[in-house]
């Protein structure tokens, strides 16, 4: 068996970025940029108003001394207006500084008295005036290959005038489950079966990490149906085959992944839950063998599937980790194992505490998890203890 790091180093060893893409604003949200983006129009585009007041020359507002009001400039539209010493113009907020002008006075600090107003303050140059380029310049780097666009970002590419940009790749993925046991939930269990949840749940977390496309096929313990499922899914970029990847005598899927080509690149990691995780490819497409326990082929998922997935639709290397914080242990945890095993637990007001119980089949205390602990084999935390967790929300 290998390391979890040396399990995902294969892996993305294995998968590159896919063509880029030009979408709109609306729909690159959470995607990654495909290249660098400099900014064409600085921020702001002029000298503007950060207050409501008064567009005046400071060295000549000298305390009590009255200025002549010779118009009004409101956000919009410039007015080309010009003032010399002595003179001030009724402004606004974001409204473009008039010629002339080095200040910008507030309105609390003036009194005003018909066209005149009598400054009660001191005014230095350059005081409340937003200058142009001030927060961005022109060919300054807005946005970096590989970079998640945010909310934000969006906002500042809609500042600079874009209307599309080129994101990474849409990723094709098929999820292929195996087993007579299971049922499709709305059906009726007969003995011995149970209700199918491993697909819902990838499929919901394919779709949380931006894949496009996610199709479910089911198949029984059958050679040629999972052949044929695992064919139909080559098409795309990404498999996830659930179950039969072990050692039993009933496993089918790797004599299926030969005969359709597959070359398996590695089997089996030292991870809890998870160990019986495969990963293979067969031309374009990355096949992952996810172990059939929930808890399993979440925690695999998140290990190995996730990062190849990011890397596919062209996310930077610094993305692919999941995010970590630190936490306080609420409860003593001990791994006697010889693998590092992933604590389900609840995080919350910066302490971690163990939920549920932590065998791989517990979907329950799964379904309650909002973070993991990595505990090392061997090791114990205690209670108390400052640990980094890695948050799921």
């Amino acid at each position: 068996m290998i390391t979890e790091d040396q399990a995902l180093a294969r892996i993305l060893e294995s998968v590159w970025p896919l063509p880029a893409r030009s979408v709109s604003l609306n729909e690159a949200r959470e995607r990654f940029a495909a290249r660098d983006v400099l900014a064409r129009v600085a921020l702001p585009v002029f000298d503007n108003s950060a207050m409501d007041g008064y567009a005046v020359v400071a060295s000549a507002c000298t305390e009590g001394k009255s200025q002549r009001v010779i118009g009004e400039q409101p956000a919009g539209i410039d007015r080309g207006l010009r003032i010399e010493a002595g003179e001030a113009v009724r402004i606004f907020t974001g409204a473009p500084i008039p010629a002339g002008a080095d200040a910008v006075v507030m309105q609390e600090d003036v009194r005003a008295e018909g066209s005149e107003i009598f400054v009660n303050t001191t005014v230095e140059p350059g005081e409340f005036i937003r200058r142009r380029g001030c927060d961005l310049t022109e060919g300054q780097k807005i946005l970096e290959a590989g970079a998640c666009i945010r909310p934000q970002t969006l906002a500042l590419m809609a500042s600079q005038g874009f209307a599309d940009i080129e994101i990474g790749g849409a990723v094709r993925a098929t999820i292929v489950s195996t087993g007579d046991e299971l049922v499709p939930p709305g059906g009726t269990l007969g003995p011995g079966q149970i209700f199918e949840s491993n697909s819902v749940l990838l499929r919901a977390l394919l779709e949380k990490y931006g894949v496009a496309e996610a199709e479910i096929l089911h198949c029984p313990d059958d050679a040629s149906s999972i052949e044929a499922a695992l064919r139909k899914g080559l098409e795309g970029d990404v498999v996830i085959v659930i179950g039969g990847v072990s050692v039993g005598a009933h496993d089918l899927v790797k004599p299926a992944l030969n005969a359709v080509g597959a070359q398996t690149d590695l089997w089996r990691v030292l991870v809890k839950p998870g160990k019986p995780f495969l990963f293979g490819r067969a031309g374009q497409c990355s096949i992952f063998g996810l172990p059939g326990n929930p808890v399993s082929a979440f925690v695999t998922f998140l290990l190995f599937v996730r990062p190849a997935i990011l890397r596919l639709m062209g996310a930077a290397d610094h993305q692919l980790s999941l995010p970590q914080t630190d936490a306080i242990l609420a409860d003593e945890l001990a791994n006697d194992g010889d693998r590092p095993h992933y604590v389900r637990g609840q995080l919350a007001a910066g302490r971690f505490s163990p939920v549920g119980r932590q065998e791989s089949h517990a979907l329950y205390g799964l379904s309650r998890a909002n973070a993991l602990l990595r505990l090392p084999a061997g090791e114990t935390f205690r209670s108390g203890d400052r640990i980094p967790v890695l948050p799921l929300d």
